[in-house]
């Protein structure tokens, strides 16, 4: 089969190409913003991608249309498949249909940490041998693919308790699945919210605050759509709760049909106890018996939460989690996590996809525990749909309270005043008008031992790795101000 798949390059539509190319289709894809590192997959996938969305794109017509929630009534290629009743389908539905079927599938859903916690999981599971199918929000760095089938694994039930499998066999698993859940909606002729398509048996919910100001008017209507995810998971199966959060409890009081276990540092089944104050050390204990440390490369205490999150899930899955503790150790995340990707003159550099306050202020808190006083730059670009909009500019200034000094990039098209923000950080921050003027500001400040880190859930225009450029053109002498 010939499939086109508009708005490939995004992180969701891009692994939904990478597995039907596994399974044998032929495959290429239109967008407007192609940047890596999803388009350097694609074409090492020998996906051929198209810039635009132009209509001659789809001519000639191919034999499915696989279309992103990025594209909406009035995109040209949206109008002509419309017009020339081309067969088409959203890409969260085509994988519920076409890849999840017989499938056991560990749904991660949440505000923040999907993208860490689906590959946190995966990894743990293909650690106890299973091979599992997957799909991240980004590239994990121990397997080099946003997405993959997997194989059928084996497993033995350590607690005696797991679910029947889709053939209704006992103890005989359907091969796992893990995936990124996202609430967003699913496509501009299905507004339901992806996750809904995937008929977990096992979900994680991870945390639930206020996003995507662009679809949803409150956190009343992001509790809804939660819901109808709780709605959906068999009774049979598992939900993995944040029991620190309040807003999910209120989640599972609307209704819950499906056995909870909950996980915390301060409460829950599952539990965290920091033996170093930046996350890097933990200890686990279920029910107060204790498992094990972990020792990993991530920090704060937000990834010990998505640590404990995929532990569980992994032990209602069915594999015993005293065996997957040292597995943590060799993790390595999805690029733009706090990544770091050099340093020139003393000065470390960062790449992280921040789209929300809370991941500002847990990534800043985690980095600040790691490096003491050490300087802490940013450069920032409210880039995603709340913060054009300005759904989250008054928790911004409180979100970067860990950071010396921040760059705010203030594009013309920003629907609100960053000064407000900057005024509201008491002489730490300021705005620039462009890429280019972002990184000047950065560059004239940084001085040895600092560390920049640049944040967006965009491209940014390569700003993190034009900035290592500007150092290696800076004499070391000249740095700071």
């Amino acid at each position: 089969m010939r499939i086109h798949i508009l708005g490939i390059c995004g992180t969701f539509m891009g692994g939904i190409a990478a597995l039907a190319r596994e399974m044998g289709h032929q495959v290429e894809g239109s967008d407007t913003s192609v940047y890596p590192p999803m388009s350097d997959q694609l074409r090492a996938l020998g996906i051929q991608l198209k810039e635009g969305y132009a209509a001659e794109h789809l001519q000639p017509a191919p034999d499915l249309v696989i279309v992103g929630n990025a594209l909406s009534r009035g995109n040209p290629a949206i109008e002509y498949m419309l017009d020339a009743r081309l067969r088409y389908v959203s890409g969260p539905q085509w994988l519920g249909e076409n890849v999840l079927r017989g499938r056991s599938v560990l749904a991660v859903a949440g505000t923040h940490g999907k993208t860490t916690t689906t590959g946190l999981l995966a990894h743990l599971l293909e650690s106890a041998g299973q091979d599992p199918g997957f799909l991240v929000g980004g590239v994990p760095g121990n397997f080099g693919v946003s997405a993959r089938l997997g194989k059928r694994g084996q497993v033995h039930f350590f607690d005696g308790n797991a679910p029947p499998s889709a053939s209704g066999e006992k103890n005989v698993p359907d091969p796992f699945f893990v995936i990124e859940a996202d609430e967003y909606d699913t496509a501009f002729f299905d507004k339901r919210s992806k996750f809904v398509h995937y008929q977990p048996t096992i979900a994680i919910l991870n945390n639930l605050e206020y996003d995507h100001a662009d679809i949803f008017p409150d956190v009343a209507a992001i509790q809804r759509q939660f819901h109808h995810l709780v709605r959906i998971v068999p009774g049979n199966g598992r939900l993995i709760v944040n029991a620190e959060d309040e807003r999910l409890a209120q989640v599972l009081q609307t209704g819950c049909w499906t056995r909870v276990e909950t996980f915390g540092i301060a409460a829950g089944d599952w539990r965290a106890r920091l033996l170093e104050a930046d996350g890097s050390v933990f200890e686990v204990a279920h029910h107060d018996t204790c498992i094990g440390q972990v020792h990993w490369n991530l920090l704060g205490r937000h990834n010990v939460m998505n640590a404990l999150a995929a532990l569980a899930a992994a032990a209602a899955a069915g594999i015993e989690p005293g065996k997957l503790l040292a597995a943590f150790a060799d993790f390595a995340n999805v690029k733009r996590r706090l990544e770091v990707i050099g340093a020139i003159n003393g000065v470390h550099v960062y790449d992280d996809f921040a789209h929300h306050p809370t991941a500002i202020a847990t990534t800043l808190a985690g980095l600040r525990a790691k490096v003491g006083s050490a300087r802490i730059l940013v450069g920032m670009e409210p880039r995603s749909n709340s913060m054009r909009a300005g759904a989250h500019a008054a928790e911004l200034p409180p979100s970067l309270c860990d950071a010396d000094a921040v760059v705010f990039l203030q594009r013309p098209e920003l629907k609100w005043d960053a000064q407000r923000v900057v005024a509201a950080l008491g002489g730490r921050g300021l705005t620039a008008p462009s890429v280019d003027a972002l990184i000047a500001a950065l560059r004239e400040r940084a001085r040895d031992g600092d560390h920049v880190v640049f944040m967006s859930n965009g491209g940014f225009e390569n700003a993190p790795r034009r900035f290592l450029d500007a150092l290696r053109a800076t004499p070391s002498l000249t740095l700071g101000a």
